[in-house]
């Protein structure tokens, strides 16, 4: 993948935002994983979190910080490059897959990239996620490209099948070939306080995965508290989380701002204390290019600047994309087109 910045692009720093450093990828992100540390349920309960200021703290950033005219369609192609393209519905095809990697190949129209003057940056999608089934699928349709393919596993999306076949599941899909692995928890572990047990099975994964980067699906909007959140995302790290992430994109309540707060603050918190940086996806909800600037925003100023690559930040997200494209086309021509113009795959 060639360097993605642009002289019109990503110059120096703006009041409004800054230009995100180029991505680390293929070897070298490998080498920046978290290998975990040993379970200590002290720090686990010494985490406490005050909803009010959270949700204060969500509630103001997106009126704090914004980025417009050329930083905007700059941020939003950097959303791009984090943008695990998903294709996780019951009546998903191989078709259906072949053409969700194409389009993660080539994620903005050719005649945008012209007029934006990026059509030497490379801009391709962060990953592709996709059911076990179709992981063969997907790495024929993106070889060659540099795009890792993403399976979710364990049990996806309520993670309670018996441990012995989630297990099993992850070791199938990384033997497969899948690069990156999303795995569901079991939450009641963490509705329960078994935050020994829950560290246990994180900590299988983590064996049974092997060399791919493995992400843990929190299931946020069904662990009750923002406390549980905090905890759960201290207990998956502990175990060798590559990423912590906050949905499966199934339950009633996905991705948001006072969550990714939290998760944000623990990854820092799990940083300070063992010096291994976690990435964060977001996930589930996040259908509209302000939700994915409000996310970039977050991260920079929770996490800084690293956590605006696709080493440490994803956004997985079916319908996203095309939102994406109708911005750009926007900043471009100074009209809105049909969404049917811009297909997501």
């Amino acid at each position: 993948m060639t360097d993605r910045r642009s002289a019109s692009l990503w110059g120096p720093e703006p009041r409004s935002g800054v230009a995100p450093e180029q991505p680390v990828i293929g070897a070298a992100r490998r080498a920046l994983r978290n290998p975990g540390v040993p379970f200590d349920l002290d720090v686990v309960l010494a985490q406490r979190v005050n909803r009010s200021a959270v949700e204060r703290r969500a509630a103001t950033l997106p009126r704090r910080r914004t980025v417009k005219q050329d930083w905007q369609a700059a941020w939003l192609l950097r959303a791009i490059t984090c943008l695990d393209l998903t294709a996780l519905q019951g009546d998903d095809t191989p078709g259906t897959v072949e053409r969700l990697c194409a389009k993660a190949r080539h994620p903005v129209r050719a005649d945008l990239l012209h007029a934006l003057g990026t059509t030497s940056l490379n801009i391709q999608a962060g990953a592709v996620c996709v059911y076990h089934a179709f992981v063969p699928v997907a790495l024929r349709a993106l070889e060659g490209s540099g795009i890792p393919v993403a399976a979710v596993s364990a049990g996806f999306p309520a993670g309670l099948n018996p441990l012995a076949e989630r297990l099993h599941e992850v070791q199938a899909s990384a033997a497969a070939g899948a690069q990156e692995l999303d795995v569901a928890i079991t939450r009641a572990h963490v509705l329960t306080g078994a935050w020994a047990t829950l560290y246990d099975e994180v900590r299988g994964f983590r064996e049974a995965a092997g060399d791919a980067i493995l992400k843990v699906i929190l299931a946020t909007g069904e662990l009750g508290t923002l406390t549980n959140v905090a905890r759960a995302s201290h207990v998956a790290m502990m175990a060798g989380a590559d990423f912590i992430k906050t949905s499966t994109g199934k339950e009633a309540v996905n991705a948001t701002l006072p969550v990714g707060v939290v998760m944000a603050r623990a990854i820092r918190g799990y940083r300070e204390r063992t010096s291994y940086a976690v990435g964060c996806k977001a996930a589930g909800g996040i259908r509209a290019a302000h939700s994915a600037l409000e996310w970039l925003l977050l991260m920079k100023e929770e996490l800084g600047d690293r956590w605006l690559e696709p080493a440490r930040f994803r956004l997985g997200a079916s319908t996203l994309l095309g939102d994406i494209e109708r911005q750009l086309e926007h900043f471009t021509t100074g009209r809105y087109s049909a969404a049917y113009r811009h297909p997501s795959a």
